[in-house]
């Protein structure tokens, strides 16, 4: 039977399971829709800017996130309808990511499973606006290892992310493969790629995400907050400990 103590370590997709991208997202682009007085639904919205961001990220793999958020955000507004923003809006849309909030349970959650897991970052952003989320929002939980788009020159779902992860915790933990849990939200950018590599994952759904899903989910472990998971494995090794006196 497979258990998430079977594991020895995580690697997370950041924005969108640990820090709450839509609505950071969403706050980004409210200077842009109030100058206009312009109003959308959060789905319009959001789906508008995933399909730009994808778009941008297979054009150009090697643009650090922060400066491919500026470059997008004149293409939101065209999207929608709306005049085309300053230079000085666009930089400040991709200046806003290291603000993003935190999920409500997500820094607990990650100091309960540091105590048994090695805590990986394999993030679609670059290092500065990684940094700046973990000095802010994440409050300076220690990871073990931060990877980010910027040091491989692609974005998820692209396998060369994942295979360099593989590479660097088996030389940095002496991990392998088979005791890596990728944990995530996004089906697209996590869940399918790391399938189709060989890796299992569990999957954080955050319910009422609307970025990254996709038909026909797939996933070894699933549960609604990290939370819920870091309750699963104490409960877990609990049980054991209990068995076994």
């Amino acid at each position: 039977m497979d258990r998430l103590s079977n594991y020895r370590l995580l690697s997370f997709d950041v924005y969108g399971t640990l820090i709450d991208w839509e609505s950071g997202v969403l706050a980004g682009l409210k200077p842009l829709l109030e100058a206009n007085g312009a109003e959308f639904s959060r789905e319009h919205l959001l789906n508008v800017y995933h399909e730009l961001e994808r778009t941008q990220q297979d054009k150009t793999p090697d643009m650090k996130y922060a400066d491919l958020l500026t470059t997008i955000h004149p293409h939101v507004a065209a999207r929608l309808g709306l005049p085309t923003p300053t230079s000085e809006q666009d930089k400040a849309f991709g200046e806003s990511v290291g603000t993003w909030p935190a999920f409500p349970d997500t820094v607990d959650a990650l100091r309960r499973l540091g105590k048994f897991y090695k805590l990986v970052v394999l993030s679609n952003v670059d290092l500065g606006s990684f940094t700046a989320t973990n000095a802010g929002p994440l409050a300076g939980v220690p990871f073990d290892l931060i990877i980010t788009a910027q040091d491989v020159g692609s974005y998820k779902p692209d396998p060369k992310n994942f295979e360099h992860m593989l590479r660097e915790v088996e030389a940095k933990f002496g991990v392998k493969k088979a005791e890596v849990l990728q944990t995530a939200q996004s089906q697209f950018h996590d869940h399918q790629p790391a399938k189709k590599q060989g890796i299992r994952s569990s999957w954080i759904v955050r319910p009422g995400a609307i970025m990254g899903n996709r038909d026909n989910a797939v996933y070894d472990w699933k549960f609604d907050t990290l939370k819920d998971m870091a309750d699963a494995l104490e409960k877990e090794i609990k049980d054991d400990k209990e068995g076994t006196k």
